[in-house]
């Protein structure tokens, strides 16, 4: 789309109106010297229309999904920002066919509620919570998160959590620094409960005081801990079976890079004729019997093959 002010227009003017998608506040054009009879004049000839209370569309009146955006924030103040569905539809979290009208956050203080679009009035905004994205001011992924907590259902939220970690703008272990840091409001809670069903974090030290007792009822001797093997470090190492087990860390969805690495840890490992388990910090912290159950039967064949091997058999 191209803005259409005029020969007498100055660059200023076709700059903001390129970097606002599209649209320009009235209080913008009056700023760009433009004033009442121009701005009137250029809606009765096209250059014109208006959008909002106060915000308009220059040149042809047909905006992108982002210029209806920032017309949304540009009519409910300078200081708004995009939130909740309409900030995670900005963001990729969610789609944006059949959701609910723009979703706008601003202080406590303005009154500004344009028709059509849902004003969130709030007081609890921190620099760490504002971002901008596309050129659009919009509250940053963990805010997002954080809004749509409460608003959305266990297995919605999981989905849109998984797609923050999948896109890499917030994963499970710096949401939950963030939660940590965060006061009080509504849907920390539903997130850090979120969290620590999916990806419960584990320190080293507290991992092995969980996991050893579960290779103890399993009839596994002490293991050696977070040793190198075939250039890997490990969680933990049985020599004599030739048993190595790992544990997935706090990222639940990895990316492909990530698993690409992975595979190759495994490989490693097979190809040197060793077996290789790989639990997840949530199974070992919340289905504990099944940890036992696998090690226990792992720990069963590889003492019989190893006998089998010391007898001499074929």
């Amino acid at each position: 789309m191209t803005p259409k002010f005029g020969q007498s227009a100055s660059r200023q003017a076709w700059d903001l109106v390129e970097r606002q998608h599209g649209v320009v506040t009235r209080g913008q054009l009056r700023m760009l010297g433009y004033g009442p009879e121009a701005i009137r004049h250029r809606l009765a000839t096209g250059r014109l229309h208006r959008l909002l209370p106060g915000v308009y569309i220059a040149g042809r009146p047909r905006l992108t999904q982002h210029g209806h955006w920032m017309g949304a924030v540009l009519a409910c103040g300078p200081e708004a920002v995009l939130s909740h569905r309409t900030a995670a539809a900005l963001w990729g979290l969610v789609s944006i066919g059949g959701g609910p009208i723009d979703e706008v956050s601003v202080p406590k203080h303005v009154r500004r509620r344009p028709s059509g679009i849902v004003v969130h009035r709030r007081f609890n905004l921190a620099p760490d919570d504002l971002a901008v994205r596309h050129g659009i001011p919009v509250t940053s992924p963990v805010c997002t998160l954080i809004d749509l907590a409460s608003a959305l259902g266990g297995d919605e939220l999981e989905a849109v959590v998984n797609a923050a970690d999948r896109l890499d703008l917030a994963d499970p272990d710096q949401l939950r620094a963030a939660l940590d840091r965060a006061p009080p409001r509504a849907g920390v809670g539903i997130l850090r409960r979120l969290l620590d069903r999916l990806t419960f974090t584990l320190t080293d030290s507290a991992l092995e005081r969980r996991f050893l007792p579960l290779a103890r009822r399993a009839g596994l001797p002490p293991p050696l801990t977070r040793q190198v093997v075939n250039g890997y470090q490990v969680d933990f190492w049985w020599p004599a079976l030739g048993l190595v087990v790992e544990t997935d860390g706090l990222r639940y969805h990895r990316t492909p890079a990530q698993q690409a690495r992975d595979r190759l840890r495994d490989q490693a490992h097979t190809t040197a004729g060793l077996t290789h388990l790989r639990f997840t910090h949530a199974q070992v912290a919340y289905q504990p019997d099944q940890v036992v159950a696998t090690l226990s039967v792992v720990a069963a064949r590889l003492r019989r093959d190893g006998e089998f091997r010391f007898a001499g058999g074929q």
